[in-house]
């Protein structure tokens, strides 16, 4: 009997052990663990990745003009709002303008990011499915780029994958201060980091309109007052606009701006915008992404509050994004934020966890072609940064200038009167950017305009009427006819005299140079005016 009562608690012991290991809490620390071991290994190898692609490649030339704008810190800029000036700004005071510094923020950004939606996805459905939120993410080739170049998406995306989570946080505890405390500056720092932000304010109220249980958030003055005061965070950048003749409005109604097209041309621009989408995303999981969202609106009544907040907060904006690209060009980045709660309802779906049921295909094939792509890019990378084929346009654009700039910054050591000589250049903005960036002596570059347009910040900065009576040290593309110079530029100074050429090779018969004039003492500057702005670059 005693024999018999000891293997019987053996058996219930046994029995405990293994309901534990399958139980529900089990699982989500399992996955939870999975998670975090996949999130440290992606960014030990990311991190190994950037230090080599920082070694072949300089920075690029956005990376370049936002790190200027970052050492004059100001409530807006030309083109955007004043977030990604203040991390340039950050960055170059902690690592003393180090260029792994800048390469390091979008990982840090990026890596943020991801453990902010496995959160929120385990937070909707479970740990499981948020582990394969963040492999489905992993594996698109936009992702590679967002943790490797810093541009205002990387913090955007990071405050609004905060802001659903935080949302979703203070609808299921309405009463909790504290949440919306915090997601009220989840919404500023998104403002402040890119105007898309300001959509958030708009989901949440139709999805408190449209969800029933969360209804009574409408009668919710916490509601108001975050929607308030995080779209708030604005007014600054409103109040440094008014200064500046709108100049970031003029800019971003250029965006929006339409031409007459050819039956033929219009429907290559109308199918790029797919065909990118399909490239940045990968293909199959492209299209998964598209098949979810329509199957959850054909099957809108039979949803939960869980499935209707992730579509509303991403569906909408896609259809009206596809829309836009009917009638004009739709740069890859913009709907770039609404694909975020599209892919967690991807996974959602996959995983069974909606009322209509997922073919294994789309997990199967979007893991396998997506990773595909991921694997394809770095070794793409690894062969041509060691191999002639780095030699490309494309590339040679990032590459050379840490040469360049020593080069220039020789020029510079050079002048007779060192303090009173300013640097310029004569060509497109990122010129001006780079060489700030690479010439050791990091000065502040002015740039000359020849339509006499606002095209760059560098026009809304103070220019060189600044600095009249000094000399200028001018760089003026090699592109230009060698050895002339602007009648535009040289009018202003009593003489320009041409010191010599900056030239970089950089393979394939490919060169980087820049004509430099050394012009002494300036007597006069037209300072471009801002009223009627050209249509910038894109």
């Amino acid at each position: 009997m005693a024999m018999a009562c000891v293997a019987s608690r053996d058996s219930l012991s046994s029995l405990g052990r293994l309901t534990a290991l399958t139980s529900p809490t089990s699982s989500s620390d399992l996955w939870t663990r999975r998670f975090f071991g996949l999130l440290g290994a992606v960014f030990v190898f990311r991190l190994l990745f950037m230090l080599f692609f920082t070694s072949q490649a300089d920075l690029a030339g956005d990376e370049a003009y936002y790190w200027d704008w970052g050492r004059r810190p100001d409530w807006g800029y030309f083109s955007k709002p004043p977030m990604i000036g203040w991390l340039m700004g950050a960055i170059g005071w902690l690592t003393g303008n180090a260029e792994w510094g800048v390469r390091l923020a979008p990982l840090l950004f990026g890596t943020a990011t991801l453990a902010v939606l496995f959160t929120l996805t385990r937070k909707l459905f479970n740990a499981g499915t948020g582990f394969l939120v963040a492999l489905l993410i992993l594996a698109t080739p936009a992702n590679i780029g967002m943790n490797l170049f810093f541009t205002i998406d990387a913090p955007l995306l990071l405050f609004w994958s905060l802001s659903l989570l935080l949302f979703w946080l203070a609808a299921e505890k309405p009463s909790c201060l504290w949440r919306w405390l915090g997601l009220t500056l989840a919404i500023g720092l998104g403002t402040l980091s890119k105007q898309m932000m300001l959509a958030f304010p708009a989901m949440m109220v139709i999805f408190a309109a449209v969800s029933k249980e969360d209804r009574a958030l409408l009668k919710n003055p916490r509601l108001w007052v975050t929607i308030l005061l995080g779209t708030a965070f604005i007014t600054p950048v409103l109040w440094w606009n008014t200064k500046h003749q709108w100049i970031t409005l003029e800019h971003t109604k250029h965006h929006f701006e339409t031409h007459s097209l050819s039956v033929g041309k219009w429907l290559e621009r109308t199918l790029e915008y797919p065909a990118v989408q399909a490239l940045v995303y990968s293909p199959i999981t492209y299209a998964a992404l598209l098949v979810v969202v329509f199957l959850a609106f054909k099957h809108w009544r039979s949803l939960d509050r869980r499935a209707r907040y992730l579509l509303l907060c991403s569906g909408p904006a896609l259809v009206a994004f596809f829309g836009l690209s009917l009638r004009q060009k739709i740069n890859p980045n913009w709907p770039a934020v609404f694909y975020v709660p599209a892919f967690i309802l991807l996974a959602a779906w996959v995983q069974g966890g909606l009322p209509f049921a997922a073919k294994p295909f789309w997990k199967t094939w979007s893991l396998r072609v997506g990773g595909a792509l991921v694997v394809i890019a770095h070794l793409f990378l690894l062969v041509v940064f060691l191999t002639d084929l780095k030699g490309h346009k494309k590339l040679n654009e990032m590459r050379g200038w840490t040469e360049t700039g020593i080069q220039a910054g020789k020029f510079l050591d050079q002048v007779p009167r060192p303090e009173h000589t300013f640097v310029m250049t004569t060509g497109y903005r990122y010129d001006a950017a780079q060489l700030a960036f690479t010439m050791p002596q990091h000065p502040q570059l002015y740039r000359w305009e020849r339509s006499g347009k606002v095209l760059s910040q560098y026009e809304v900065w103070p220019g060189p009427e600044e600095r009249l009576g000094d000399d200028a040290l001018i760089f003026k593309n090699g592109g230009d006819k060698p050895g002339e110079i602007f009648a535009g530029v040289a009018k202003h100074f009593e003489s320009i005299e041409r010191l010599g050429r900056v030239e970089v090779n950089l393979g394939k018969d490919n060169t980087r140079a820049y004509d430099v004039f050394l012009g002494r003492k300036l007597l006069s500057w037209d300072k471009p005016g801002v009223s009627q702005p050209a249509k910038p670059t894109p």
